[in-house]
């Protein structure tokens, strides 16, 4: 009766999800004594989207094949924390994550928003209904996951081994809690628009749940790409494959949207780019979802597999941002012009933020989705990779950093060049002598890893400005946020430009007993063992690395065999130095008793992850910093 509980909750909330979006429509348009009722049913339904959600988890952690989503991905010798991941580590149960996610999110906005007008607060929660209530009918019409199977299989076929790690295991939420937390932004909006109430207060308003949105974004970003570092074994961190795009895409809309909002809320500026904005950043979640999820990526051929889940996504994609684009034609006129001011300033500054960073988002879509529409269209497979990307979007990302240092030492409204250049020069010099120092000792490295690595001295020294002849204690966590995540940039600016131009790799067939010197270390082949886990075996190499006349480091890589479902994995073995890290795996027998052994030294590599856990915890000290401030000054302006 579990399976059938979880679904008859998901029923009820779908039903509270539409008596939601009524009650709501009706409270905008006057109904005062039924708005009031919004709050409590935007609750009640997130309680049963967790229900749902909490009866599938038990489902997967009791491995009940009587359910075919369990059959298809669970397996009883899978370890506790994978039979509990394998919940969203499929289609139908990130579906449901998904609406439980959508969920709690109103449920948040109705216990905590307590600064928009009521009015524009009942708009914006029939926004989040209008959304939910779709996924709740993909769900329950063409995925559902709690669908019974008889009879049930004797054993389930357990999780794609590749995802059967820690680091994937809170992976997915953590993006998702991104994802969908667009939705609030892209509901505030429709909220605004529909009270024609765009200014800011309900920038204020907005503001922090961007923010929250932005941080786990990153942090899923950051924690994915690490994943796939020393997951994959293939000793890279980011190759502009669609599926990283799908998440790429949303957070560079989420940032723009961050800026551009706290241009509303300080200076009453850009409010139709910023409402414009807050659709876009929601319409690439749901691009991200409908690419991830329609298995258009696989094979376009899925379409035909399956038209029911890709064609319903379509749908939803057309239905939520074409309706949002109507909202927003029709209510344009209604949105008052903001404030105006100089193009040297700090404004001017944010609002070149925004077109570089839209500029780049641009490159990235048309990147993603044109081999994708070709294939569709011809039925000829492009592929469109790093070349295309790194070329198009890399320099358009320097400028962004360059602007970084700039843009917050100018003022608000309007500034003058010359002093801004005074300000500017102690950073531009630092950035011109590494420019040339690097330059001199490393002849040979490319143009753009060459600047991006100038750059982020230049911009790491920038960053910590406006800090400058500041008391730090009262200074506002809010700016303490914005210097760590801009110097988080800067960190993982050079991270990515020193893993570019000094990687050193070594690919060769060894025999036990041999060593291979790799950048600064000698490694030493010195034997080859089977092991067992719970569900795979596996060839370890035990590898002696040395660094000079230290002592000898154990690196202990392995080729793996799961058994269900039958697939081979490399997983890496990882020494982590304070320059860098030896990155180590084994391959397949090369014959003559020699195997497969590729290595890497990665000088410096391990900034561009440090960096993104500057960018996510920056973000945090400004939301905490916001938040303080909106509870101590709900009625000023706390910008």
């Amino acid at each position: 009766m579990i399976a059938e509980a979880g679904l008859a909750a998901l029923w009820l909330g779908a039903a509270l999800c539409a008596l939601q979006l009524i009650v709501a429509t009706l409270g905008v348009r006057g109904e005062v004594q039924l708005a009031a009722t919004v709050r409590p049913v935007a609750i009640g339904q997130a309680a049963l989207t967790v229900f749902a959600f909490g009866m599938l988890i038990w489902l997967f952690v009791r491995v009940d094949l009587s359910v075919l989503l369990v059959a298809e991905n669970d397996h009883s010798e899978k370890p506790l924390l994978y039979r509990f991941a394998a919940t969203w580590g499929n289609h139908e149960g990130s579906m449901l994550m998904w609406v439980t996610i959508l969920g709690l999110a109103g449920a948040a906005i109705a216990l905590f928003e307590r600064r928009l007008a009521e009015r524009t607060l009942t708009a914006t929660l029939g926004g989040q209904a209008a959304i939910a209530l779709g996924f709740y009918a993909f769900l329950l019409f063409a995925s559902n996951p709690f669908a019974r199977i008889s009879p049930a299989p004797a054993e389930g076929q357990g999780l794609n081994p590749l995802l059967q790690d820690p680091g994937l295991a809170f992976h997915p939420p953590t993006l998702y809690l991104g994802y969908v937390g667009l939705s609030v932004a892209f509901s505030f909006a429709i909220g605004a628009l529909v009270t024609r109430d765009v200014g800011p207060a309900f920038a204020r308003a907005m503001r922090p749940w961007v923010l929250a949105a932005w941080i786990f974004l990153t942090l899923g970003i950051t924690a994915g790409s690490y994943w796939a570092y020393y997951e994959l074994g293939w000793g890279g961190w980011w190759f502009w494959d669609p599926v990283e795009n799908a998440s790429l895409m949303p957070w560079l809309a989420a940032t723009a949207l961050l800026h551009s909002v706290t241009v509303l809320a300080t200076r009453d500026g850009l409010r139709a780019w910023t409402v414009m904005l807050a659709v876009v950043a929601f319409s690439m979640s749901m691009i991200g979802t409908f690419l991830v999820r329609s298995g258009i990526l696989t094979s376009v051929h899925a379409f035909a597999v399956d038209p029911r889940r890709g064609t319903f996504l379509l749908a939803l994609l057309f239905l939520y941002i074409g309706g949002a684009l109507a909202l927003f034609g029709a209510r344009i006129g209604t949105v008052r012009e903001g404030a105006r001011f100089n193009l040297v300033s700090r404004e001017g500054a944010l609002v070149a933020n925004n077109l570089l960073l839209s500029a780049v988002l641009g490159i990235v879509l048309v990147g993603t989705l044109y081999p994708l529409i070709v294939e569709a269209v011809t039925g000829t497979k492009l592929s469109v990779g790093p070349p295309y990307f790194n070329a198009a979007a890399g320099p358009l990302a320097l400028i962004l950093v360059a602007l970084i240092g700039v843009g917050p030492l100018l003022r608000w409204r309007r500034d003058a060049l010359m002093p801004l250049l005074r300000r500017v020069a102690p950073a531009a010099v630092l950035a011109a002598v590494v420019l040339v120092g690097v330059k001199f000792a490393a002849p040979r490295m490319h143009i753009l890893p060459l600047l991006g690595l100038a750059l982020a001295i230049g911009a790491a020294l920038a960053s910590v400005a406006p800090l400058w002849r500041r008391n730090l204690l009262r200074t506002p966590l809010f700016v303490w946020g914005m210097v760590v995540a801009h110097f988080g940039i800067a960190v993982s600016l050079a991270g990515i430009a020193c893993d570019s131009s000094f990687t050193v790799e070594k690919l060769v067939a060894a025999r036990v007993g041999e060593t291979v010197q790799v950048g600064p270390y000698q490694v030493h082949f010195a034997g080859l063992a089977p092991t067992f886990g719970a569900n795979w075996q596996a060839l370890e190499a035990t590898l002696e690395a040395r660094r000079g006349a230290g002592d000898a480091l154990v690196l202990k890589p392995q080729a793996r065999a799961y058994w269900s479902p039958p697939t081979e994995t490399s997983e890496s073995a990882i020494h982590t130095a304070l320059d860098g890290q030896l990155y180590t795996v084994l391959g397949k027998a090369a014959g003559e008793g020699r195997w497969q052994l590729r290595l890497w030294w990665k000088p410096f590599v391990t900034l561009i992850w440090a960096g993104g856990g500057l960018i996510a915890l920056g973000g945090a000290l400004a939301l905490l910093g916001r938040v303080r401030r909106g509870r101590r000054r709900p009625q000023e302006d706390w910008s």
